[in-house]
């Protein structure tokens, strides 16, 4: 594969080696990582959470809430996070990671009774960073991995 940020480079390139003849494409898989031509993570983050919910929704109407929260630290966020170390993250896949992480912590948890009103109301990002007791999922993700 050619890597490269020029747009009019294209799948169209061939690479002649000896009396063989490679195709140029714009990506591939190499062991579980997709490979893009134009360097870009966005398609690895899009299949690691296809995968990381797949995880969720085997496991999710077996467990409780705390076995559940184990099973999420210990297989779908690896899942998750597979290749993380070779990522090069921008703000908007920092977000997507969070949002995934937020949204699957709400369904661990469930929501909170407001006593005040009496009515059920989603958990607020403070309160499930004080249930999980780490704020910051990719700072975490990287001390984990990065040691």
């Amino acid at each position: 594969m050619v890597m490269s940020r020029d747009q009019n480079l294209g799948p169209s390139h061939t690479i002649k080696m000896d009396n063989s003849s490679f195709e140029g494409v714009e990506h591939f898989k190499y062991l579980v990582t997709t490979v893009t031509n134009q360097n870009s993570i966005q398609e690895e983050i899009k299949s690691r959470f296809n995968s990381g919910n797949a995880c969720y929704h085997l496991v999710q109407h077996l467990l409780s809430s705390r076995l559940l929260f184990r099973i999420y630290r210990t297989v779908i966020l690896p899942a998750v996070f597979h290749g993380f170390e070779t990522w090069s993250l921008t703000l908007r896949e920092e977000r997507r990671l969070r949002v995934f992480h937020n949204w699957v912590l709400r369904t661990i948890f469930g929501p909170k009774r407001d006593e005040v009103r009496r009515e059920w109301r989603k958990l607020h990002n403070e309160e499930l960073n004080d249930l999980y007791s780490s704020p910051n999922i990719i700072q975490e993700e990287w001390d984990g991995r990065g040691t």
